[in-house]
């Protein structure tokens, strides 16, 4: 005998299994919830500061398999002393084409002296020094002119500094970047104020920021306060750490670097969180220290 089902047989049955669908997907949904993997805010990009990295200027390639291994990591860009570059300045076109391959973001190229290397008037590069980086990190693909200076010894020495950053603005914004000033712990501790003078009196259109939140907080700032009040001002952070004053691997000291990270996300800040592993010694390692770092870049800023 061959059973045939009726309408209401069809109907309960596709009812029941309509409920048992239901439970199932809410089974599943509950079981996959914990899983739903936290992410980055979008807006926010990871790159690296290449000094620790044992980088042959007189060898490219170098420089390249630099960019190869922070790729892997994960970073999304990079940030380079002029040092590493300055070969490639004459003929960019191949250099350009090796790093654009590499899929990395030039964030800046950055020139930094120890003092007494910088002109002892304004306190930064002399344009002899930065016009022709200006020109090269722009046909190597570089967005930002990142200048570091020296401490000012006096407020007319100061009014001199903040006169350059504006004229350097000027250049670099003529070369196609533009000018961004990165800051050390000294002008954090000047006894008149250098690094609100250089927020608040260079000209904004011209002079942008790169946050070294690092050397901020080892120059006595409260970090979260004072990217909360310049915020509009900075294209760029630098994250490194600090323990009893000396430098030590990101996320490892007594940098606040998950506060540090929720004012950021906080405030909507949207750029490049750049991290810069340096040692007093002058040791670079590398991967060694920049993948830890990675780490605890995303841990940090992970919702």
């Amino acid at each position: 005998m061959v059973f045939q089902s009726t309408p209401d047989v069809i109907s309960r049955r596709r009812t029941l299994q309509a409920l048992g669908a239901l439970a199932a997907g809410s089974l599943l949904s509950g079981l996959a919830s914990p899983c739903v993997r936290a992410e980055v805010p979008a807006g926010i990009h990871f790159g690296v500061q290449l000094n620790a990295f044992p980088i042959d200027p007189n060898r490219f390639q170098t420089f390249l398999d630099a960019l190869g291994q922070i790729k892997q990591i994960g970073y999304q860009g990079f940030e380079s002393s002029f040092r590493n570059l300055s070969p490639q300045f004459a003929q960019p076109a191949q250099a350009r084409k090796g790093i654009e391959q590499t899929g990395l973001a030039f964030f800046g190229v950055h020139i930094f002296f120890p003092d007494p290397g910088y002109d002892q008037t304004t306190r930064i590069a002399a344009p002899s020094v930065y016009e022709p980086v200006a020109h090269g990190g722009a046909a190597l693909g570089a967005r930002h002119l990142i200048l570091s200076g020296a401490p000012c010894e006096d407020r007319e020495q100061l009014k001199r500094k903040i006169e350059a950053l504006d004229a350097a603005g000027i250049y670099a914004h003529s070369a196609g970047l533009s000018a961004a000033y990165h800051n050390h712990w000294w002008e954090f501790r000047s006894p008149f104020g250098e690094i609100d003078a250089l927020y608040t009196q260079t000209n904004p259109e011209l002079v942008h920021f790169v946050l070294d939140c690092g050397h901020a907080y080892h120059g006595g700032a409260n970090v979260p306060a004072f990217i909360r009040a310049h915020s509009k001002r900075i294209v760029g952070f630098h994250l490194r750490d600090f323990k009893n004053g000396d430098y030590v691997e990101l996320g490892t000291g007594t940098f606040p670097l998950r506060e540090v990270a929720e004012t950021i996300i906080r405030i909507g800040w949207k750029g490049w969180v750049e991290n810069e592993e340096e040692r007093a010694d002058h040791s670079q390692a590398g991967v060694k220290v920049i993948g830890p770092a990675y780490k605890a870049m995303e841990e940090a800023f992970t919702l």
